[in-house]
């Protein structure tokens, strides 16, 4: 029963895939080579991405990353978050661990936060895009105003938490 609780979401998924068989088993076929193919394509991706995490945990001393993007590092920590963040490649699941990994180290919350946000939306390919589908201008004027509310956001988080509840975020990774 444990294990069922757990796992809850992987019961939920077979039990409905057992479902799916009975009303159309063709339904179940097509389900399950997309999943399959959404697991490959996984697979693909992310052991390079965590290779990568590795070599950055043992490449980059702990001394650099507090000096770059710690507590004092004020506007340059910024740039470096967002130019890592907006030159990064791959999916935003995949910033997470580079994030904690970040934190581990001693880069702040509002580096760290800000590094997530631009991942998220502004990474390089993403704006080229924007910029061939709205136009320059209109690109401009959202991206602008995401870059001044992530870094409202990240300098709110920073205030928001106390230094336990993020110690315990540190801790929990």
């Amino acid at each position: 029963m444990k294990m069922i609780k757990k796992q809850k979401f992987l019961f939920l998924s077979i039990v409905l895939l057992v479902i799916m068989s009975i009303v159309d088993i063709q339904l179940t076929y097509d389900a399950l080579s997309h999943s399959g193919s959404q697991i490959l394509s996984m697979l693909m991706i992310v052991p390079p991405i965590f290779i990568l995490i590795g070599l950055f945990d043992v490449w980059v001393p702990r001394e650099t990353i507090i000096e770059l993007m710690g507590e004092g590092s004020k506007a340059k920590g910024m740039f470096l978050a967002f130019f890592l963040g907006a030159f990064s490649a791959g999916p935003t699941l995949v910033a997470f661990p580079l994030a904690m990994l970040m934190l581990k180290k001693g880069a702040s919350y509002t580096n760290t936060i800000f590094f997530l946000m631009v991942w998220s939306s502004l990474k390089l390919p993403i704006v080229f895009y924007q910029i061939t589908t709205i136009g320059i201008k209109l690109s401009l004027i959202i991206n602008i105003t995401m870059i001044i509310v992530f870094i409202v956001s990240a300098l709110m988080v920073e205030k928001l938490f106390t230094k336990e509840e993020k110690q315990k975020i540190v801790d929990k990774a």
